[in-house]
């Protein structure tokens, strides 16, 4: 299931050049086995989760290929690329990249987000809670296309749209949140995070996202650009925008805190207490007048575990099924201020001691 050796491993780089079936094809080729492997993946999921197996999954994944084709031919004829390189059913690669939509209210990660407008630099960081047996299968992505900015992506094979930036200085992270309802004519998800990526300002992105009817499930987008971040709180029934707060931060983990607009069960009982915690550390550190870099936040926030296991650095939770078992599996901060904006990525739980070294994007 995949190529990529041990968890612990340094990500593969992948770099994709051309147009939409180019770069399609292309990623397909090059992590044939990976996808491979995140389906093996998901189906595990889904039967634990849905008792879906991947067949089923494919069906349900009908409608949301036909909303993909509607809203961004773009990105459907990447996905056609990423079946005809990695040699399968284009609704293979639809069902990854609608993976979020099709276990609705299923799935357990995690991910605690933070967003920051310095004096001289915006912040965009995050770690990313998911299960460890996807970690394998993901990857540092370069994407160079024809009249959208460049893009450098950590995501999983076979997703077109994930945790990153772009040249015009454009990031995003995602939160996950279970709520329902889903609205399959509407934009998945990652689909969204990539028309996000594809755009040269956070106001265009929003716009883009909205002029193409939202997105299909609740979920939390933190972008920034050179002016700053923004929260939203976006679901098929409306969305909600956060603002920084007056030190410029605005935080987010894996519930909704203004948008109420969607029936959300209670879920990951750990998420408002690492809401409180990720405030209180960031502002902590904006008081005392610390030079911030990656290496101060992964240092002071996204190492913490208080309240393990569902902590900022989350640790797997025994009592889970393996199937749906959540830790950290990278960290990333991202400067998004005026001229080259860059990331700094460390592959595994930081401050766990086992971390990689610090990975760059661009590289």
């Amino acid at each position: 299931m995949g190529s990529l050796g041990t968890t612990t491993s340094p990500p593969r780089k992948i770099d994709l050049v051309g147009t939409p079936r180019e770069i399609g094809v292309e990623h397909g080729r090059q992590l044939r086995q990976e996808i491979r492997g995140q389906i093996g993946v998901y189906e595990a999921m889904f039967q634990q989760t849905s008792k879906l197996d991947w067949q089923a999954v494919k069906e349900v994944s009908k409608a949301y290929a036909l909303t993909i084709q509607q809203l961004a031919p773009d990105v459907y004829t990447e996905i056609e690329g990423i079946a005809e390189g990695a040699e399968l059913d284009i609704l293979d690669i639809v069902a990854l990249n609608a993976r979020s939509e099709i276990a609705l209210g299923l799935f357990s990660d995690g991910c605690s987000s933070l967003g920051w407008k310095r004096q001289n630099d915006v912040l965009l960081a995050q770690n990313w809670d998911w299960t460890t047996r996807v970690k394998q299968n993901c990857c540092l992505m370069s994407i160079k296309q024809e009249n959208k900015p460049a893009i450098w992506m950590v995501t999983e094979a076979g997703i077109v749209g994930k945790i990153g930036f772009n040249s015009a200085g454009v990031g995003t992270c995602l939160n996950a949140i279970r709520a329902k309802p889903i609205e399959p004519t509407k934009l998945p998800i990652h689909i969204a995070l990539r028309v996000c990526l594809d755009s040269k300002t956070k106001a265009e992105a929003i716009a883009r996202m909205k002029d193409l009817g939202g997105v299909a499930s609740a979920q939390h987008i933190l972008i920034a650009d050179a002016d700053g971040p923004l929260s939203l709180e976006v679901s098929p029934k409306g969305d909600v925008q956060i603002e920084p707060d007056a030190n410029g931060l605005v935080c987010h983990t894996n519930h909704m805190i203004e948008n109420k607009l969607m029936y959300e069960p209670p879920w990951l009982a750990g998420s408002p207490v690492r809401l409180d915690r990720i405030r209180q550390l960031s502002s902590k550190l904006a008081a005392s007048g610390t030079a911030i870099d990656g290496e101060v936040l992964r240092g002071q926030v996204f190492s913490d575990t208080f309240n393990a296991p569902q902590a900022i650095c989350c640790q797997e939770d025994p009592k889970r099924p393996i199937e749906t078992r959540s830790s950290t599996l990278f960290n990333i901060v991202m400067k998004l201020g005026a001229g080259n904006p860059s990331a700094e990525v460390v592959w595994g739980q930081p401050g766990s001691g086992k971390e990689g070294e610090v990975l760059h994007m661009p590289w």
